[in-house]
């Protein structure tokens, strides 16, 4: 059996692993690449492989960088299977829908063709096969189960027995406790481990502190008389930020400050949201149960045409406004940011990874003077990041998952991270678990 690594081993973006027996070729995650042009060039690169000779797609979770090149994998030839769950299946529609129009523009900037159009959405849309956790999957020589990451809304572990072996992909891992969501699965056994490294250099604040750390900046922004801009990506983020604020609301914690999510996709996302509550944990199910809707609380509108997103812009009033892109590098969120940023009392409060190469990271690391839609734009603004609302698992959290696997691993490759993230990560399982790991290079195979 080999393993090889095509994309998420050199940086956060573009996930994608091959793993082939004799009589099976299986790919966990095929997503963009994302991050500067640099970066987006790769996903015109031509395959290493061949997509029609592909059988399976295991599919994490539909974060774009997981799942953002199926539909070129279906236009160049795959006819096979995707697995995922339920949820999976449905953010996937309506991601890849909308990154149909991204990837035309970025094909114009590049002066190159398009990389999918919406017919291989839905082509490949028509491949995937739902499954619930924990249920044996058959798929040609192996047995793939699916376990609950807690990263977003239908996240997978991916568990692959085959050959006598099991390797573990964990996907993105969550970083509990979150708001809807059920904690982490732990794993029993295992003989190799593909592992995520995001955040394997540091460590969040504690959980409760987000929630406070939220209250303060909706506080202070209506002391200043500002705005609050909440970029933020529209699925789980969104999502948990609303919860938080209903909750915050509702025991009267903040001010009756309008509160306004305008993104469509976003909106989409929540609707979603509802139609996979099987998926919450049980106090979301009490929450719905009683009577309390956290995606539908006063105060709260949702933003669907452009012309009442421009409205917002022209009312410098106090307000809350949720609006995507996370990383600020698309959406509508950057009109805002280009409106409010040179005012002092407006608050960026930033809740979610921001790539290098992203205007977010920019912003992020404290640059005052950038360049939104073509204009100079000076940051006047206060920048408040709240890492510990991150949706990855930070490196304590890794480390206790990792140590948690009962049987000796073999090895342990790690993959979706900057190199100073894997590389302190490797470090701290060398010193603390004493487990042989590697870090793969782009294109570097393995046998196992």
């Amino acid at each position: 059996m080999k393993i090889t690594f095509y994309g998420g081993s050199q940086g956060v973006t573009g996930s994608n692993y091959l793993l082939e027996t004799d009589d099976t070729k299986i790919l966990i995650d095929c997503g963009l690449f994302q991050g500067g042009d640099d970066q987006e060039k790769k996903n015109w690169e031509t395959l290493a492989y061949d997509p029609a000779q592909i059988n399976y797609v295991v599919a994490t979770h539909s974060h774009i960088d997981h799942i953002g090149r199926l539909p070129m994998l279906y236009k160049q030839g795959f006819r096979g299977k995707v697995i995922a769950t339920g949820p999976v299946k449905a953010f996937s529609q309506i991601f890849l829908e909308d990154t149909c129009g991204l990837m035309e523009r970025t094909a114009n900037n590049l002066g190159t063709s398009e990389l999918f159009n919406q017919q291989d959405v839905d082509g490949v849309i028509g491949l995937f096969e739902t499954y619930p956790y924990g249920e044996i999957i058959k798929a040609g020589g192996a047995e793939i189960t699916l376990h609950d990451a807690g990263h977003i809304l239908g996240s997978s572990i991916v568990e692959i027995r085959v050959e006598g072996k099991t390797i573990i992909f964990s996907g993105d891992l969550g970083n509990p406790p979150v708001p809807l969501l059920r904690d982490t699965e732990l794993i029993k056994s295992t003989d190799y481990v593909v592992m995520e490294s995001t955040y394997g250099d540091r460590d969040h604040a504690p959980a409760e502190q987000k929630k406070v750390e939220l209250e303060r900046a909706v506080e202070d922004t209506v002391t200043k008389g500002g705005v609050l801009l909440m970029p933020s990506f529209a699925m789980e983020r969104t999502q948990e930020i609303l919860y938080e604020l209903s909750d915050l609301k509702r025991n009267k914690r903040i001010p009756d400050i309008p509160i306004y999510l305008d993104s469509p996709l976003a909106i989409k996302a929540t609707n979603i949201y509802k139609q996979f509550s099987e998926f919450y944990d049980e106090e979301a199910k009490n929450l719905l149960s009683s009577g309390k809707n956290f995606f539908d609380f006063p105060g709260l509108t949702f933003v669907e045409k452009s012309d009442q997103s421009i409205e917002l812009d022209q009312d410098k009033s106090p307000k809350v406004i949720i609006a995507g892109s996370g990383m600020s590098n698309g959406g509508r969120i950057v009109n805002h940011e280009k409106i409010y940023l040179p005012i002092e009392s407006t608050t960026l409060l930033i809740v979610g990874f921001q790539v290098e190469g992203t205007l977010g990271r920019r912003l992020r690391d404290g640059v005052k003077d950038v360049r939104i839609m073509g204009e100079d734009v000076t940051v006047n603004a206060t920048v408040r990041p709240i890492e510990s609302y991150s949706a990855h698992a930070d490196q304590k959290r890794l480390l206790y998952w990792l140590s948690s696997i009962e049987s000796p691993i073999k090895k342990v490759f790690l993959v979706h991270g900057e190199d100073t993230a894997k590389q302190a990560l490797m470090g701290k399982i060398a010193q603390d678990l004493g487990q042989e790991t590697v870090i793969p290079k782009e294109g570097e195979s393995y046998e196992i």
